[in-house]
């Protein structure tokens, strides 16, 4: 496991309390020493850490996409051997893995980009990943994916690139749906009523058309912060939801919720709403994502 963060450290944890042997890395030394803690097998560099795997080997990447996730696999790929797979979790662009598969091939490494979703969470509920890349691959792979996710949680979707494509429109969804719970407890905060906004998310868990471990994650913020007075209405992006709709554009496809919703983002950055307190919490509850405090604290 290259990438000891909020993911990568307790995906290693699920697969050590699994019986798997896990090797780590990550230019945090105080992040690998957790993680030998824990059992794993700690290493000083890349090169160390392939030292220390038989082959064939299954590396595992889990740092933020990007300039780091290319120059870490462009390192890999000269420790790398012919029967390796390499397999990266973040949120690459699907053009990018798909680049990447070809590059490594040519060379007898096999690729796979595995879109994973199940946030800080993850370590106990399990992590649904989307995985595209050669067959064969998967399945030399798949005892590890068995550990990492829940019964039906995972799944070969299609060739390279297929997996973090998917997991682009999963992001792209994901923008909408909190969207639109931010819009309604919106309405609710600002209604002539003086709603408690907990009662009602936690109302609506039970039995409610709209419930959703979204909605789950809603009652849990406003039980410890009821208005989400220490959270500024500031949403970052992390980039799915701007690929996704350039995909969409480019393809002609119409997706004019998750449109908005992205754009949202972006004006939450100007303009003070209620709806983005809520939206910049619920990516704090599922994800671990830090939230701006606001003006003038």
């Amino acid at each position: 496991m290259v990438g000891l963060g909020r993911m990568g450290a307790n995906m290693t944890t699920r697969l050590l309390q699994g019986g798997h042997e896990v090797v780590v890395f990550d230019v945090n030394g105080e992040a690998v020493a957790r993680a030998a803690k824990g059992g794993a097998v700690a290493t000083e560099s890349l090169d160390d850490l392939v030292s220390q795997l038989e082959a064939p080997r299954i590396v595992w990447l889990m740092v933020p996409s990007g300039e780091i996730t290319h120059n870490t696999i462009d390192r890999l790929e000269g420790l790398l051997e012919e029967g390796d797979t390499l397999i990266d979790g973040g949120n690459s662009r699907y053009t990018d893995s798909m680049a990447r598969a070809e590059a490594l091939d040519g060379k007898g490494i096999s690729f796979l980009d595995a879109g994973t979703s199940g946030g800080i969470w993850g370590l106990e509920g399990g992590y649904c990943l989307m995985v595209g890349g050669d067959r064969d691959a998967f399945q030399r792979a798949q005892p590890v994916f068995e550990t990492l996710a829940p019964e039906n949680g995972y799944a070969h979707v299609g060739p390279s690139g297929a997996g973090h494509f998917t997991k682009m429109v999963h992001n792209g969804i994901e923008y909408a749906l909190m969207q639109a719970y931010g819009e309604g407890f919106e309405l609710l905060h600002d209604s002539e009523f003086d709603l408690d906004s907990g009662q009602i998310a936690e109302l609506w868990r039970h039995g409610s058309v709209v419930r959703s471990w979204l909605l789950d994650l809603a009652a849990k913020a406003f039980e410890s912060d009821r208005d989400l007075e220490e959270i500024a209405p500031y949403i970052d992006d992390s980039g799915e939801g701007r690929w996704t709709l350039n995909y969409a554009i480019e393809h002609a496809v119409p997706v004019p919720t998750i449109a908005t919703a992205l754009f949202a983002r972006f004006a939450s950055r100007q303009d003070a709403s209620f709806a983005g307190k809520v939206i910049a919490a619920l990516r704090k509850e599922f994800g671990g994502h830090a939230v701006h405090k606001p003006a003038g604290e």
